[in-house]
């Protein structure tokens, strides 16, 4: 029995100290999954608590699977664990059929799983966490209980001030794609022989001799010859297309920037020898001292003949007014929120580019001084 609690404790704590450290390393990305579930349940009013929640969430898990792993308060940490799966399961079960959203963030951006793929793995976390609540006291190594407060409070406050590090500058483990080195390009195309998603527009059709009406794909229209028959024509065609066959997903699958004309600026900006992007998702919500800081290294590559944009999912409307107010020199290009969220953790946030590479990635908090940027980055 008390290899049985051993192991169960080991396997409960590797999968609680894993899912916690992950959180723990990026704060904001949590909390970015936390509104993605209040959106989801139409409780859009508890955004505002997404990032206290974010950074407790972390804590405890990480916390629950450290106490668990070393042998300590296994008491508390075995009915935390308990608790937490009692929760998630059946949590995860909802999710798996009403598929609100497709990806639970149990391990945020380090594994992705389906929702199913999150209900088997809770399931037999589940059992382990019964198993191991009934045999605690054999699962706890011998060590003066005081001790074992002591050692939990040190954690508790070292865990804390990780995250929040974390938070404050950049997460010291990137699980994205956009980490420093990544070659871009080979991260947005479909692999040869691999199927990719493929979508289709909707046509609403009518019958001019029956007058029946019926919508279909425009893969069924070429697939079925409906077109032959000339007495169903097209009434109406949809302006946006939806995915009909599920197929391998490029990691980078949404990075398209455009300027203020409608142009598609993403080759150019991939095939630059040297591009500087400021990120800033929502220009309402991003540090503004912090853009007319950046406005030194913006002056100074429009000298040194450097690209340097800003990339925003704000209105033009928005963009005029903050470039006027803070007497910004660049323009800003348009992208998709998520998208910009996924590129770097902090608004703003500062990416440098060269050939489609990332090869710097700051924190608004940690600005490159423009010496260091020649010395290690431009030459």
């Amino acid at each position: 029995m008390k290899i049985l609690a051993i192991i169960s404790r080991t396997i409960v704590g590797l999968v609680f100290l894993f899912s916690g450290y992950v959180k723990a390393v990026d704060p904001l990305g949590s909390s970015y999954k936390f509104n993605d579930y209040f959106a989801a349940f139409g409780m859009d009013f508890f955004t505002s608590l997404s990032f206290p929640l974010a950074i407790i969430l972390a804590a405890i898990e990480f916390l629950v699977g450290l106490f668990l792993i070393i042998g300590i308060i296994t008491e508390i940490s075995s009915l935390m664990a308990l608790i937490f799966m009692g929760i998630f399961t059946p949590l995860t079960l909802y999710l798996a059929f009403e598929n609100p959203v497709t990806d639970c963030g149990c391990f945020g951006d380090a594994i992705i799983l389906t929702n199913w793929e999150t209900f088997y793995k809770n399931i037999v976390i589940s059992a382990f966490a019964v198993i191991l609540f009934f045999l605690r006291k054999k699962a706890q190594i011998s060590i003066k209980k005081y001790l074992q407060y002591i050692i939990a409070v040190a954690f508790v406050f070292l865990v804390l001030s990780f995250e929040i590090y974390n938070y404050r500058h950049l997460p010291i483990h990137d699980f994205r794609p956009y980490k420093i080195n990544n070659f871009l390009p080979d991260l947005m195309e479909v692999p040869e022989g691999v199927q990719g998603n493929e979508y289709a527009n909707i046509y609403k059709m009518e019958n001019t001799k029956t007058k029946e009406k019926k919508e279909i794909n425009s893969k069924e229209y070429l697939d079925t010859k409906i077109w032959e028959d000339t007495t169903w024509v097209i009434t109406e065609t949809s302006d946006e297309s939806i995915l009909i066959i599920k197929g391998y997903e490029p990691p980078i699958h949404d990075f398209q920037l455009s300027n203020e004309l409608g142009d598609d600026m993403t080759q150019e900006i991939l095939e630059s020898d040297i591009v500087f992007l400021l990120v800033a998702y929502d220009l309402d919500e991003t540090n503004r001292k912090a853009m007319k800081i950046i406005n030194k290294l913006a002056l100074y590559c429009k000298e040194q003949k450097y690209k340097f944009y800003g990339l925003t999912s704000s209105t033009d409307e928005k963009i005029k007014r903050v470039k006027a107010s803070d007497d910004l020199i660049f323009d800003f290009l348009a992208a998709d929120e998520t998208m910009l969220k996924t590129i770097i953790r902090s608004s703003p946030g500062l990416i440098l580019l060269r050939n489609g590479t990332v090869k710097g990635k700051w924190h608004y908090n940690d600005y490159p001084k423009i010496d260091d940027l020649e010395e290690n980055y431009l030459n």
